[in-house]
């Protein structure tokens, strides 16, 4: 005996209507179909289901059981087909997404937000990395998505992809003298003592320091270094120094730091951001994010909403 989804179905909706030819309109076909094939059912369960009498088919206490199984039964098979339907379709599942640090500030909580709008059974797994990392972790299969800034290194093996534009700004100490101009050049801080990213660290964003400082004239001195952009702006923050930074730092609203645009069209002070994947990818989870990137980097170029302090 197979109890197969249609079986089940027509105990269910009988059940429901204690009537042969009510359940058998519902179900969309004849009543004398539906009377054998319960009675099949019957004789191979050896259980009697369903009382008849002249005003309809009540179910005895082991029908009303096996049809609260069945109910259960065809919505896990449901579950079960929506689910694989979600999955093909990039909305469940897991994607390991790596990002450098910079973006961690405004671009992936805004992807976070619209993915738990959009997506919410699509979890994303989260790993801020160098982006040489990032890249060996895409190639070994380790992440499926990151996210950096151009240019990278060593790209061989993987599609870049541009997801968006973001101009550095100048980040000065809120009570430098420049702090109260509503933007600035970059040869305004020619002389001034800089926060500079360590040898090695943060490469894209020091290669395009030097070279937009050496357009403007000027070779930025050190005052201090630091691996990442907290450790620049810490430098700012305690009133010792200026800094280049990616535009994003002006939502951490740091105490004590101002950030102010920089004025110019030189191509080293815009920086762009890539989503990095395998060339098999994407499949269809990488194709969602993808599509909310677009927007996420859109949303970012528009009239920005987000509390931006110091600015």
């Amino acid at each position: 005996m197979e109890l197969t989804q249609r079986l089940l179905q027509q105990v269910v909706v009988l059940a429901e209507e204690q009537h042969f030819g009510r359940a058998a309109e519902r179900l969309g076909m004849s009543q004398p179909p539906l009377s054998q094939a319960i009675q099949r059912l019957e004789r191979g369960l050896r259980v009697s289901l369903f009382d008849r009498g002249p005003h309809g088919a009540r179910p005895t206490p082991a029908g009303r059981a096996f049809a609260e199984d069945a109910r259960r039964l065809l919505d896990a098979q449901q579950a079960a087909v929506d689910r694989a339907r979600r999955i093909a379709a990039g909305e469940q599942g897991e994607l390991r997404l790596g990002f450098v640090g910079s973006l961690g500030y405004r671009l992936v909580p805004r992807l976070l937000r619209l993915a738990h709008a959009e997506l919410p059974d699509l979890r994303l797994q989260l790993s801020q990395r160098p982006s040489t990392e990032l890249l060996d972790l895409l190639r070994t299969g380790a992440l499926d998505l990151a996210l950096v800034r151009l240019p990278v290194a060593d790209t061989d093996r993987l599609t870049v992809q541009q997801v968006g534009v973001e101009r550095l700004v100048a980040v000065l100490p809120d009570r430098h003298p420049l702090a109260g101009r509503s933007s600035l050049a970059l040869h305004d801080l020619a002389g001034e003592p800089f926060a500079l990213p360590r040898p090695g660290a943060l490469p894209g964003l020091a290669r395009q320091v030097a070279l937009a400082c050496a357009e403007a004239g000027y070779t930025p001195q050190a005052l201090g270094h630091a691996d990442d952009l907290p450790g620049l702006l810490s430098y700012v923050g305690a009133g010792l120094c200026v800094a280049v930074a990616p535009e994003q730092v002006r939502s951490l609203g740091l105490p004590g730091v101002s950030c102010r645009p920089l004025d110019g069209d030189s191509p080293h002070l815009e920086t762009t951001v890539a989503a990095v994947h395998r060339p098999e990818q994407p499949d269809a989870a990488t194709r969602q994010v993808l599509r909310l990137l677009g927007i996420a980097t859109a949303t970012d170029t528009a009239t920005d909403t987000d509390t931006e302090p110091g600015t």
